[in-house]
């Protein structure tokens, strides 16, 4: 007999081999048509398999949030399934779920096309309605291999083979034939996928991952517990392509990437004032809260990284180059050991500490190409990055006020924190530092966001190497959510490079080292915030925040008085000269979303006015010269001024 405790705390003994249908059934028959699934001892098991020991036990219904990711996973299967009876021939690979949907990897000879994709549906829904059984079964290995391949499925008998020998081989059964390798668990039917899926789209994809293998076609899907979950998601789906960065930042001529230049941004003049702006506000908010500015150098030798211990950790993902004197050097991927070198300099005192540095660093990482995504996955970028050193007593409340000013950065440029996640320990294969040390800074972090009012979620294992770390995940405007900021606590580095104060008894002592950084890399947090706004950028950061626009010819000359008056009272202006007719200047204008359009017209040029029209408003508001300066530098004011 084996013990089962249920969540209610009641514990039930059961015959070995007991199901969880079997146990659903003798708790309540409705029950049991209703369950999907059990968790048992913390993991997902299928219904029918046979529970071999003691343990807790929750029988779990399909609108279980942790049933969302199964609904994917089946939806994979039944995509697979379908492909190979409307498309016989067919190698199935691999169907993983993934973050919002699914996909699966085909082997095929003839391509797939768009139009393929609603017969695929369509034969997917009818699986569904089969409500076909999906059954575990354990096979032998070298029967499972040759049963994969004699049917001609070679990828599936590759990936047993390359499995431990200790590794259990499970199959699943959908109906009477068609079978996939998988470990599961899965839904007991078809029906529980249910019918809120949709196939998006088409891309090729390596065998493994490897550009030396075979190419294969993959079709992507996504799949939801219900259809208004999917409506909505499709909703923000097709908001979000309008808001893609890449289409804005073309519309905008902020910057382009090219070939030559793979992950490596190239920004045209408003892209750049873009960027200028927030560095200027990010740069006066750090001078606000004591921090002092350095630049260290781009490149440094094999040896600095090897004692830091980047070198093993990093080593596939730097720019490395040789010397004709026989140096090997690499390029930064990150300033903090460079800061320490800075730390390091003199000898410090505990009077001195916290030191606060700051540094716009530009650094380099390898991304493999398939990898790299405009803004948000480049080779080349930019971090804020930041490093606080200071004693054990000073930890809690630098780490506390580090989260208020990240909080007030994100508020004044449009985003709302969603959540703060504390990252803690990884393997320990993967991690340095001691477990007292580990178990004293997720600590000290966990008190900094208390003090700060926020109680963080715990991602156990999200830790970098040296030490855990609170990230910050902002809401953009559509409800789509981007880890940003990060602030990690380092008790390893100032080890290795043997950075040291002198305590108040006189003793030398290893000061804390606090990694931070508001808006990561620049060029992520711009393309963020280009998406967050669709390109409406509040005025005090618009690349060009109006746009002079006279209405004939004969006011061109008062247009470049008005466009000078706002440009020596700090406003980013140009004019538009050109003969064309003011509704199609104003429609151009709309479109390349400038903030306010200043049209110019006879009446406004004898009076010695302007008539303001806003991005997004109807009508236009007439003013006079000296009050539309005043009411523009107002409102182009950056938040912190």
């Amino acid at each position: 007999m084996i013990d089962l405790t249920f969540p209610d705390g009641a514990v039930r003994s059961y015959e070995q081999g007991v199901t969880g249908r079997t146990i659903a059934e003798g708790l309540s028959k409705s029950l049991a048509k209703k369950a999907a699934m059990i968790r048992l001892n913390g993991d997902l098991y299928d219904l029918d398999r046979p529970i071999e020991g003691h343990g807790t036990i929750e029988i779990l219904l399909r609108d279980a949030p942790e049933m969302l990711e199964v609904i994917r996973h089946d939806a994979a299967h039944l995509l697979a399934q379908a492909v190979q009876e409307l498309f016989p021939g067919t190698q199935v690979t691999i169907g993983p779920s993934i973050e919002d949907g699914f996909y699966y990897d085909f082997a095929r000879a003839e391509p797939f096309s768009l139009d393929d994709l609603p017969k695929i549906e369509k034969k997917m829904k009818e699986l569904v309605d089969r409500d076909e059984k999906i059954v575990r079964e354990v096979w032998d290995r070298n029967e499972a291999i040759a049963h994969f391949e004699s049917i001609g499925e070679n990828y599936k008998a590759e990936i047993i083979r390359d499995l431990p020998g200790t590794e259990t081989i499970t199959v699943y059964r959908h109906g009477d034939n068609w079978k996939d390798l998988c470990r599961g668990p899965h839904f007991p039917s078809s029906k529980f996928v249910g019918k809120a899926f949709k196939l998006t789209k088409l891309a090729g994809a390596y065998w493994r991952g490897d550009q030396n293998n075979a190419q294969l076609q993959r079709i992507y899907g996504t799949a939801w517990a219900s259809e208004e979950d999917l409506q909505a998601y499709l909703t923000r789906i097709e908001e979000a392509e309008k808001r893609d960065h890449r289409k804005i930042g073309r519309q905008m001529d902020l910057f382009h990437m090219q070939e030559e230049g793979r992950g490596m941004v190239f920004w045209h003049p408003k892209g750049w004032t873009l960027w200028q702006t927030l560095e200027a506000y990010i740069r006066r908010k750090l001078d606000k809260a004591g921090y002092v500015e350095v630049r260290t150098p781009q490149v440094l030798d094999s040896t600095f990284w090897q004692k830091s211990g980047h070198w093993d950790k990093y080593r596939a993902n730097m720019f490395v180059c040789e010397t004709v004197e026989g140096e090997t050097l690499a390029v930064k991927p990150m300033s903090c050991p460079g800061h320490v070198q800075v730390f390091n300099v003199g000898l410090r005192s505990y009077r001195e500490l916290p030191i606060r540095m700051g540094e716009f660093g530009s650094c380099h990482r390898y991304e493999p190409s398939g990898s790299l995504h405009g803004l948000m996955r480049v080779r080349a970028f930019t971090q804020d990055d930041g490093h606080i050193f200071c004693r054990e007593d000073q930890v809690v409340s630098e780490v506390s006020d580090f989260v208020t000013l990240t909080q007030q950065v994100y508020a004044d440029l449009g985003f709302e924190v969603d959540e703060i996640a504390l990252s803690t320990r990884p393997a320990p294969d993967v991690r340095a530092g001691t477990d007292e040390q580990w178990d004293q800074s997720e600590a000290m972090l966990l008190d900094a966001s208390r003090k700060a009012g926020v109680e963080p979620r715990i991602a156990p294992g999200d830790g970098a190497f040296y030490g855990p770390k609170l990230e910050f995940i902002v809401r953009d405007a559509i409800g789509r959510t981007w880890t940003c900021g990060t602030i990690q606590l380092d008790m390893v580095l100032p080890e290795r490079l043997s950075a040291e104060y002198v305590a108040e008894d006189g003793s030398r002592r290893r000061p804390i080292m606090l990694h931070r950084a508001i808006f990561g890399s620049f060029e992520r947090f711009i393309g963020i915030t280009i998406e967050n706004y669709a390109g409406k950028f509040p005025l005090w950061l618009a690349p060009l925040q109006v746009m002079v626009a006279p209405i004939t010819s004969d006011t061109n000359d008062y247009a470049q008085q008005v466009a000078q008056k706002l440009r020596n009272a700090g406003i980013r202006v140009d004019t538009d000269l050109r003969n064309e007719k003011i509704n199609y200047k104003i429609r151009e204008h709309s479109l390349a979303k400038v903030p306010v359009i200043a049209v110019i017209g006879r009446k406004e040029a004898e009076t010695g006015e302007v008539a303001l029209r806003y991005l997004g408003q109807d009508g236009q508001s007439i003013l006079s010269l000296d009050e539309a300066v005043r009411v523009l530098t107002t409102g182009a004011a950056p938040p912190d001024l």
